[in-house]
């Protein structure tokens, strides 16, 4: 066997690798210039037109994108950079470069590298190209410069054969790789498969490979083969532009100094991820990269006169026309020939256009003039690019569009809005999915040619069949159809409404029935108000009645002289209705002895107790005016305020101020198997404020009042824990020359004093110091399961000198022995059984303020003589010096844990109290 000759060699579109480029040249410009600035610069190259951002010279490109002209040859010759990349043809997105790669093999070699890098990073190896490679028995692996990613690999195989010279490149002869996205770069591995061929069994000297925008080589590479000995038949590369100072279009959106995109144009980003690109508006042209480069795309809304308004029998609408100022656009251009027919021209193609449709934007074509398959139907290529539809066959019908925006974009263009009448309205219009443009309707009720003034008339539906079978009344853009009147019916060719006789009795019937039926309703209705009326006037007498008989007259002579911002108010039955939802029980507060307790809220949005008695007794509703009067006359802060009253009801009513936190009974007694919510401090602290609102009472008001029902849960406690005494139901009021009362025992059993005087009140306070000392009832199963007075049981407690024992375990941890004997000492004076000598409500009141004041003096809250006040915790345990925390008075929280209470601006006056 003779020696064997391997001499394959490789051809790439993508041309013979350049130099890399260095960084850019000086005078490039990172803003964006005005036509003015770049006046000076040079437009062109040889053959070549030049665009910015490209440019030569200083100032007159974007970084990155500078030319060299070499005038050395004859023909002046255009290269990117200082590279030795040629430029074939430009626009502001894009150059056009030949580049070729021929690779010749070796024996002995079978692997072969190459590659191209473009000479600046703004210049990418543009998506739009495909890269062939023909030859035999080879396989072709890209990859992405830099990256080292891989592209795409391919194989080519002939079986023997020669290589083709013709046909398709689909792997026998020749392969093709379609490029997925912009490339900076490529890199390419080629290994031969058969390096035992000799040279003779090629048609070629080698195998090529070519790159190229042209989809022509992927059915014939014939072309590819001549390019060997000449590359002026393959189509150019295309290298896009891509501004590659900022990643992505966003960055440089929030930098504008150095954003690239003029106002009106869009920014895109590069499709390989680095960079972005920038592009006019669909109804815009011209240089997105220079200051108000973008105009706007041509569009004459306003056709001239005496245009030619059909050719033949064919009717031609504006916008379409036959003359030049005529059409809106060249592309809505008709030509009329001289058969009558009027022609719709395509590139070198003509149609036969038999009708034109502004109502649904449609145009029919029948038929290709220069076509040698006439009658075959063949779907067409849009004369207007993406604006027509040719999907259907044979008898064409294309959806045409003005352009190929947005309504809502189109209507911000004004002067070259397409949709000119008043009556009509733009529609968007799709080919399936596909987007195509906008176009012009007339509004409902309208016809006419939308594209013109007042070029879309009223339709007169009531000329017309079939609209209206009654009395028609038409309008501008409608009508108004109202059916034939009962007993009549529609004549179709009379066109009117007309009395038919067989309806007559009919009609007759439902009119007496009719009117009979309306008769019944009114007397229904009369009857419905008439005995509204008399049960509201029956309910009316009967309120006035229970008025009369609850002592209204009487209650507002006694409350007549108040003034005006205290007056106690007289509610309405109606009122309180109201503001308790009809007293429902789940309004309820709570039940007592002299009635229960609605929550309620009036109209003016203050929320209130109502108290509604429950006896109706003469009597009773004697103590119901005693008690309203009483505190019609009481202001004091510790005592419950009483809005009003209300007398319209069988049982009378009284609304008082709302009061949240309960009781003092419940909050010592509800569970006794937790501590409670109340510290000494709060302790003393009620005991004072219940004690100086019952001295009130009794001898600072006008009038002394007995309260005669002091209990634990008559003791209320406001948000704040501020004590309020309630319920003055029993109580009574004396003339100061009166020496004692005579009356109904009344109150309740364990806080009631054995011998009913003027001192009752005394012994009852006595009854609650004890309850806050011990925490027990009033009456109590002991431990012996008898039932106990607790008055007798603190009694005995303190005699046989047990006290602390029967003491509630709070109280002995908060309180020290000084302070609990001295309550003690007070409780066991109010609890004597003769009152005579018990103290006086005012004593009581002023004992406690100084056991207070010497609490707080040693607590350093208040001064001693000559002394400045320093704050010190105060003791909380009654047998250590343990601190105990002090705040404002009025301060207690649910926790219990509370301040030393101050009173010094209350009482100045009782700082200095002997002990």
């Amino acid at each position: 066997m003779g020696t064997i000759l391997i001499a394959m060699s490789f051809l790439l579109v993508f041309s013979a690798a350049a130099p890399q480029a260095s960084a850019a040249a000086a005078g490039g410009i990172l803003q964006i210039p005005s036509s003015d600035s770049l006046a000076h610069c040079i437009p062109r190259c040889g053959d070549v037109d030049i665009f910015y951002p490209f440019g030569i010279g200083p100032g007159c490109f974007r970084q990155g994108f500078d030319l060299t002209c070499n005038h050395s040859t004859k023909h002046p010759k255009l290269f990117l950079g200082s590279s030795t990349v040629p430029v074939t043809d430009m626009y502001y997105d894009y150059a056009s470069t030949p580049i070729n790669i021929k690779l010749a093999t070796r024996p002995g070699t079978d692997t072969y590298n190459m590659s191209w890098e473009a000479p600046s990073k703004g210049i990418t190896i543009s998506s739009d190209n495909t890269l062939y490679v023909v030859g035999c028995d080879f396989d072709f692996t890209l990859f992405e410069h830099g990256t080292g990613d891989l592209v795409s690999s391919r194989m080519s195989r002939c079986a023997g054969e020669k290589a083709a010279t013709g046909g398709f490149c689909n792997g026998i002869g020749c392969c093709l790789i379609p490029l997925p996205r912009d490339l900076q770069g490529f890199q390419a591995e080629l290994v031969s498969t058969n390096i035992t061929a000799t040279q003779s069994d090629w048609l070629h000297p080698g195998i090529m490979a070519v790159v190229s925008r042209a989809d022509y080589y992927m059915y014939n590479t014939t072309n590819i083969f001549s390019s060997w000995t000449d590359a002026s038949n393959i189509d150019d590369a295309m290298l896009s532009v891509t501004i590659m100072d900022q990643p992505s279009c966003q960055s440089p959106q929030m930098n504008n100094a150095s954003y690239a995109c003029s106002n009106d144009s869009s920014c895109q980003n590069s499709s390989s991820g680095r960079g972005y690109g920038c592009y006019c508006s669909p109804y815009e042209q011209g240089n997105p990269y220079i200051l108000d480069g973008c105009l706007e795309a041509d569009y004459n809304p306003k056709p001239k006169e005496h245009c030619p308004p059909s050719c033949g029998r064919i009717t031609v609408p504006f916008p379409f026309g036959l003359e030049e100022g005529c059409f809106a656009n060249e592309e809505l251009h008709l030509n009329c020939t001289s058969g009558n027919l009027t022609d719709f021209v395509s590139e070198d193609t003509q149609y036969h256009v038999t009708d034109v449709s502004v109502e649904d934007g449609t145009l029919t074509v029948s038929n290709r003039v220069n076509s040698s398959n006439d009658n075959n139907g063949y779907v067409l290529e849009a004369p207007m690019q993406n604006r027509l539809d040719f999907s259907m066959k044979y008898d064409i019908v294309i959806k045409w569009v003005i352009s190929n925006l947005t309504c809502q974009t189109a209507m911000r263009k004004d002067t070259m809005y397409a949709c000119r009448s008043s009556n009509s309205y733009c529609l968007n219009v799709t080919d399936g999915e596909i987007f195509m443009g906008y176009r012009c309707k007339c509004s409902s009720g309208f016809q006419g040619n939308p594209y013109v003034k007042d070029g879309c008339t009223d339709i007169d539906e009531c000329g017309l069949s079939n609209y209206c079978n009654g009395t028609c009344q038409n309008f501008p853009g409608g009508y108004n159809c109202t059916s034939c009147l009962h007993g009549k019916e529609f004549d179709p060719i009379k066109r009117q409404c007309v009395t038919s006789t067989k309806e007559h009795n009919l009609l007759l019937g439902i009119t007496i029935g009719t009117g009979c039926g309306l008769g019944s309703i009114i007397i229904a209705v009369c009857v419905f108000v008439f005995a509204n009326k008399w049960k509201k006037g029956i309910q009316k007498r009967i309120r006035r009645a229970h008025f009369k008989k609850n002592q209204g007259l009487l209650l507002e002579q006694l409350i007549s002289d108040e003034s005006a911002t205290n007056k106690t108010k007289i509610f309405s039955l109606e009122e309180l209705e109201k503001a308790t939802n009809n007293f429902d029980a789940t309004r309820v507060l709570g039940r007592g002895g002299h009635g229960t307790v609605y929550k309620g809220i009036l109209s003016d949005q203050r929320v209130v107790a109502i108290k509604k008695s429950k006896i109706v007794e003469q009597t009773e509703i004697d103590q119901f005016i005693n008690e309203v009067a009483i505190l019609s006359q009481i202001i004091h802060r510790n005592v419950v305020k009483l809005f009003g009253c209300c007398l319209e009801s069988e049982v009378p009513l009284l609304v008082y101020e709302f009061i949240s936190n309960g009781t003092l009974h419940d909050l010592l007694h509800i569970d006794v198997s937790l501590e409670c919510l109340l510290s000494w401090d709060d302790r003393i602290r009620i005991a004072v404020e219940a004690a100086g609102a019952l001295a009130y009472l009794h001898s600072a008001a006008a009038i002394p009042i007995f309260h005669r029902d002091v209990k634990s849960s008559n003791i209320l406690l406001d948000s704040s824990f501020a004590t309020k005494v309630s319920d003055f139901g029993a109580s009574r009021s004396l003339s100061l020359d009166e020496t004692h009362v005579v009356t109904i025992v009344q109150g309740t059993f364990g806080y009631l004093d054995p011998k009913l005087t003027e001192k009752s009140d005394v012994y009852s306070f006595g009854v609650i110091l004890v309850e806050l000392l011990i925490r027990k009832k009033p009456f109590f199963i002991n431990d012996l399961g008898a039932k106990q007075n607790v008055s007798h049981y603190f009694v005995e407690g303190l005699q046989e000198g047990a006290i602390m024992e029967i003491m509630d375990p709070q109280v002995v941890k908060e309180a020290n022995r000084e302070e609990i004997d001295d309550i003690c000492s007070l409780a066991e004076a109010c609890l004597r059984l003769k009152g005579r000598d018990r103290p006086t409500m005012k004593e009581v009141d002023m004992r406690l303020q100084f056991l207070t004041t010497k609490r707080l003096r040693k607590c350093k809250i208040l001064p001693a003589k000559d002394e400045e006040i320093e704050p010190f915790l105060c003791p909380q345990v009654g047998n250590s010096d343990a601190p105990m925390n002090v705040v404002n008075a009025g301060n207690s929280t649910s926790k219990g844990i509370s301040s030393c209470y101050s009173l010094e601006q209350e009482l100045p006056s009782s700082v200095t109290l002997p002990r």
